[in-house]
Formats: C-alpha cells, sequence, structure tokens
C-alpha cells in the first residue's frame, strides 16, 4: 500500500534522476558535438521537449515529497491517504510521457493521465488537510 514513507522515497529517487537527465541536457548544450543545432532549438521540438520533461520530473518529485510529509503530519482517514499517495505517484507519469513523447513518439495520454492525477491529488489533498487534525 502507498504511503507517505513510500511518496518521499519515491519522490527522492525521482528527483535523482532527473537531476542526473538534467546534466545530461546540459552537456547537450555546452559540450556535445552539434551543440549549436541544440541551442538554436532552444523553443521548439526535442530540446523545448526535454527541458519541459526535466522541469515536471523535478517539479512532480518535490510534490510526491511535499504529498510523504503532509501525509505523515495528519490523521487523514486511510482511503484518503492511500488515494492521495496513489494519485501522486500516478503523477510522475507527466514527466515520463513527455520523455517518452520525444524519445519514442509515443502518444501523450501518459502526459495526460499524469497531470489530471497530480491535480486531484493536489486538490484532494488540500481539502483533506483542511479538515484534518495534525499528529
Amino acid at each position: 500500500m502507498p504511503n507517505g514513507k513510500t511518496n518521499i522515497t519515491a519522490g527522492l529517487l525521482f528527483l535523482a534522476a532527473f537531476m542526473l537527465y538534467g546534466f545530461f541536457l546540459i552537456y547537450m548544450r555546452d559540450f556535445a558535438p552539434g551543440k549549436e543545432q541544440w541551442i538554436a532549438a532552444y523553443a521548439t521540438g526535442d530540446h523545448f521537449q526535454s527541458r519541459l520533461a526535466h522541469v515536471h520530473g523535478n517539479l512532480f518529485a518535490l510534490l510526491n515529497i511535499v504529498t510523504g510529509f503532509v501525509l505523515m503530519k495528519f490523521r487523514l482517514p486511510a482511503g484518503t491517504e492511500r488515494g492521495v499517495s496513489a494519485l501522486t505517484l500516478t503523477g510522475m507519469l507527466m514527466p515520463l510521457g513527455i520523455l517518452s513523447e520525444t524519445l519514442f513518439g509515443a502518444p501523450p495520454i501518459f502526459v495526460l493521465i499524469g497531470g489530471v492525477s497530480m491535480v486531484a491529488a493536489m486538490l484532494w489533498l488540500g481539502l483533506a488537510v483542511w479538515k484534518a487534525e495534525a499528529v
């Protein structure tokens, strides 16, 4: 069963992965053969999608870490805790979906599922915390 600790662990690992991906993006900008072409495509195509995945990967990792701490700090109904945790974890499909689109030409379904899941998780958690007592 997912819980706060699961979200914190997954978030930290996801954050590390997307930080490493950031080093790849730095390599592409500063050191890769043909870097001028990569730089010229700053706001379009694969370059833009890659940066979008990097930013959302780090953001959604941090949202999982914060969600994990909030789940551990407040007394929430078990169903709410499991549901919010699962939705927040599912949200990480968004940056993975963006990468899949860029690398493999995958359809944007994972981007949509991840984005909707994360928004739903934040709304649900916000309402639950509003009504909850701190531990």
